[in-house]
């Protein structure tokens, strides 16, 4: 069986104190935090320099919003696995950036034990998602051998 690998995750929040809040969060369930962006734009060059299997996004972002980098990100890096972090309670907000290709979101006043089972829950459906798509991109060993059969069948 293959080790467990930790999650490395971004993590986009101008906030000091959420980031604080979050590192420790994600610290406790063994996610390793691949960098920390305070700025928009930073978290869009972070993106680009780690490429970390999840990011944890603030929509109220400075130089450049939430939505904009979820924008960008995603044309650049269509199968990026973004989580919006929130404390706009506006449910517009958030279902605009669900409808640009947020996974999902994380209210800023969420219980942490709340916090921890999304980010479980997120990880779970991230391995999901690339297992599937390993699946897809790998020969089928057993359509191969129906194909060698059936070669040697037209030959033999």
């Amino acid at each position: 069986m293959a080790p467990r690998r930790k999650p490395r995750v971004l993590l986009a929040e101008d906030e000091l104190h959420c980031r604080v809040l979050m590192k420790a969060v994600l610290g406790s369930i063994s996610c390793e935090v691949v960098g920390e962006a305070t700025t928009g734009v930073e978290a869009v060059e972070l993106y680009r320099k780690t490429k970390p299997d999840l990011m944890f996004l603030d929509i109220n972002m400075p130089l450049k919003t939430g939505d904009e980098v979820l924008r960008e990100i995603l044309v650049e890096f269509p199968m990026a696995f973004i989580i919006v972090l929130t404390s706009v309670s506006d449910a517009q907000s958030i279902m605009d950036c669900i409808s640009l290709g947020a996974m999902s979101y994380i209210r800023k006043d969420t219980p942490v034990p709340e916090i921890k089972s999304i980010i479980r829950d997120a990880w779970q459906m991230f391995l999901q998602r690339q297992n599937a798509l390993t699946q897809k991109t790998q020969p089928d060993p057993a359509a191969h051998g129906v194909e060698r059969k059936l070669k040697i069948a037209s030959h033999g």
